[in-house]
Formats: structure tokens, C-alpha cells, sequence
């Protein structure tokens, strides 16, 4: 009698959570990264396209943006989609529960790829969430398009937020719209954190544009036809809300290891400092970089976090030791409106350089620059060629066959 045993492999589960730049980015990265028979990758996601997030106010105003779908970007690459809203992770059982509307499932994972990013940040200021529209995503996009249509001529607009989402949504809209009363509210001084040149290149296309813009302006509460701030009130048809993000709730609402903002605290490598088989990547992450400041939440520190966590789980499954790479920033892109822009070089930790970039010269490399993010999602490894390393870590299998 001869007795064989046989190895049966089991696939390391991997999940992903949130298809924005960055988890998009690190569930194909992991696909050219590992063989296909050795792990399974699941992207769950609520919608079945890409969302280019940083082109949120060119939708509003009535742009058509190129439908970029997840079937087509992930063809061939193993990454399986699931379309489906998470509702919770439970990071002991190692589950994520999701539901498409329909039904509610529990998918177990071996590694937790957490991407599910922010939203827009209300700060509790009463009435926004009734009466303020987001572009922090689609829909919200969407909605404003719609009202913003409806205006009549002279009807005035108010954008809340002076920072880059607000200056990018303010420009769109008086330049697509210069029929309307476009003001913007600023808590702080318009572009006070740019460079001198930067700062009067800002000032002299927004007044071009005729935007009235209230400085050091703290708004206090929203309604239906005005904000109101500590000294005065604004006339307001619609308006747009763009004072920062927050994060997604859930990993708070999970025993993982997060900040007051509800960020996932995370090593060089984008691992849980509390679960090691999670990797928190982009908004999600409070990520530490130089100068010992946490990365700002953005699509210029998203991208470089998924390329960290994807490499960083390529190796340890197959038993290479992981490496980190500095995360730094370069520069700060901004469009205002589809004929002018502002590329404002910073320092490592985002600080401005007295160098800028003015005029249609930086409009054209702002549209390169988002034209090059949403390629990236499609080529996360830069096109560069690939192999996919053998899984060394996968779990042995319980049963043992034999033959006489």
C-alpha cells in the first residue's frame, strides 16, 4: 500500500475597502505584485466606477467627466469587485460586513487593505447638512450641478472654506457662471499660507473673476437663502461647503488603535499599530511625515501611501523584508477655473517656497497632473513591468488525502 499526501493550498484572502485613488491604487498594485493561485483580492466598493475626486467641481458645474468603470480597469488582473457598502469591521473575527441593498454578508479576510477615506466635514455649524451642498463626492457633486443650474442670473452663490477645494470650487463656478454673485468665505486670509507670488497671483484671477471675497470670515450657521457669521449675513441661493474633511466613522466604531479624528494609527509600512493584518492607506491613515507633522488628506498623500502598504504586504506574504519610502510633498496644484492655475512648490512638510507657478502654464499641468492620477489607478505600477512573487506565508491545509 503506498500512502501520498497532498498539499492543498489555500488563498490568502485579501480585502480592500474604498475604491478612491488610493485603495483602487493598492488592489492592483497587490494583483501585479502576488500570483493570482496564492491570494484573492476583493475590492468592495458602493460604486461600480472610478470617482476622479479631484475634479468634483468641474462636475458640478456641468462638465462631463470620462466614465472610467472598474470592469474595465481591473480586466485581467484578478481583483475581484464587490459591489456593496461596508457597514462594519470587526477586527478580532477579521470580518467586514457589507450590503448591496439586497443582502447583508460577512466576507473574512486574512489582510484588511482599510481605504475608505472621508467626507465632507459640516464642523457642526448649524444648519449646513440641511441647507449646504458637498463635492467631496458624486452625489453631492451631482446635487449642486442641479441647483446651480437652476439659478437665474444675479442670484448669488457662497462658497465656505478658503483652502484648496474651496478656491478650486469658487473659480469654477464664477468663471463657468459669470452671470452669478460668486463670494467666498475665508476663516483665514485669502491664500495666506501660499508664497508672496503665489498669494497675488491668486488675488488677481479671483478678482478677475469677480469674486467677493470675505476674509477672516468665521461662518456661524447656514440657512436657505444666507450664512450668517459673527458680524453680518450673506446672501446665499446655494451654498457650497468645502471646510475640510472628516473621516469615515467606522474605524473608530472598531477595537483599532485611531487618533481624536478617528484616522487609523499606522507604522512607516501603513500597518495598524494595533492590528498587525490591517494597513490603513490615504485619508484614512494618519500617517506621520517629515518634520513629524501628519500627512494632510489628499490625493498627493493617498497615492504614495497605497504604493507603501500594496509593496509592504507584497513582501511580508512573501517572506522579503518590507521597506519604507520618505513621504514627502513636492507641491501644492491648484485650478482656478480651465484657463488659470497655481502650482505652489512647498518644502517636504508643505510649507510654500517662495517659488510658483502662474497663469495657463500651471492650469495645463494641474490637467496633467489629474489626468496622471487617474491613469495611475489604471497602472499602479507606473507601467513599469512586473513579476508576481510566490506567497510563502499561506495557511497549510487541514485535511490530508490518501490513496491505497
Amino acid at each position: 500500500m503506498q500512502v501520498t499526501q497532498v498539499t492543498q493550498v489555500t488563498q490568502h484572502r485579501i480585502i480592500v475597502v474604498g475604491a478612491g485613488y488610493s485603495g483602487a491604487i493598492a488592489a492592483g498594485r497587490l494583483a501585479r505584485r502576488l500570483r493570482r493561485e496564492d491570494v484573492a483580492i476583493t475590492l468592495v466598493n458602493a460604486e461600480p466606477d472610478f470617482v476622479e475626486r479631484v475634479r468634483m467641481h468641474q462636475l458640478a458645474v456641468g462638465q462631463e467627466l470620462r466614465p472610467r468603470p472598474f470592469s474595465e480597469m481591473f480586466a485581467g488582473t484578478g481583483v475581484r469587485l464587490r459591489l456593496a457598502r461596508v457597514t462594519a469591521v470587526d477586527v478580532d473575527r477579521r470580518t467586514v460586513t457589507v450590503t448591496d441593498g439586497q443582502s447583508t454578508e460577512e466576507l473574512p479576510y486574512d489582510t484588511l487593505v482599510y481605504a475608505l477615506g472621508s467626507a465632507w466635514n459640516t464642523q457642526g455649524v448649524p444648519g449646513t447638512a440641511e441647507h449646504a451642498h458637498d463635492i467631496a463626492g458624486r452625489s453631492g457633486a451631482l446635487r449642486l450641478r442641479e441647483h446651480l443650474a437652476g439659478l437665474a442670473a444675479g442670484q448669488p452663490v457662497v462658497v465656505v472654506g478658503g483652502g484648496l477645494t474651496g478656491l478650486e470650487a469658487a473659480t469654477e463656478i464664477a468663471e463657468a457662471r459669470p452671470d452669478l454673485d460668486v463670494a467666498l468665505a475665508a476663516r483665514g486670509g485669502l491664500g495666506d499660507w501660499l508664497s508672496p507670488k503665489g498669494a497675488r497671483h491668486l488675488r488677481k484671477v479671483v478678482d478677475r473673476l469677480g469674486i467677493t471675497v470675505h476674509e477672516h470670515t468665521a461662518v456661524t450657521a447656514v440657512e436657505a437663502d444666507r450664512v450668517t457669521t459673527a458680524d453680518s449675513t450673506i446672501p446665499a441661493a446655494v451654498t457650497v461647503w468645502t471646510t475640510g474633511f472628516a473621516v469615515h466613522p467606522i474605524a473608530q466604531a472598531t477595537a483599532l488603535k485611531t487618533d481624536t479624528t478617528g484616522r487609523i494609527e499606522v507604522d512607516g509600512t501603513m500597518r495598524s499599530l494595533s492590528h498587525p493584518d490591517v494597513y490603513a492607506i490615504g485619508d484614512a491613515a494618519r500617517v506621520m511625515g517629515p518634520g513629524d507633522k501628519p500627512l494632510r488628506m489628499s490625493c498627493a498623500s493617498g497615492v504614495p501611501t497605497a504604493w507603501q502598504a500594496a509593496d509592504s504586504i507584497a513582501s511580508r506574504l512573501t517572506g522579503t523584508k518590507p521597506t519604507t519610502v520618505p513621504l514627502r510633498y513636492f507641491n501644492q496644484c491648484i485650478s482656478l477655473g480651465r484657463r488659470e492655475g497655481l502650482i505652489q512648490y512647498v518644502t517636504a512638510d508643505d510649507r510654500a517656497r517662495p517659488a510658483a507657478l502662474t497663469g495657463r502654464t500651471a492650469a495645463l499641468y494641474k490637467e496633467l497632473v489629474c489626468k496622471g492620477a487617474a491613469w495611475g489607478v489604471a497602472n499602479p505600477t507606473l507601467g513599469l513591468p512586473t513579476r508576481r512573487r510566490v506567497v510563502i506565508t499561506q495557511k497549510p491545509a487541514e485535511a490530508v488525502a490518501r490513496a491505497a
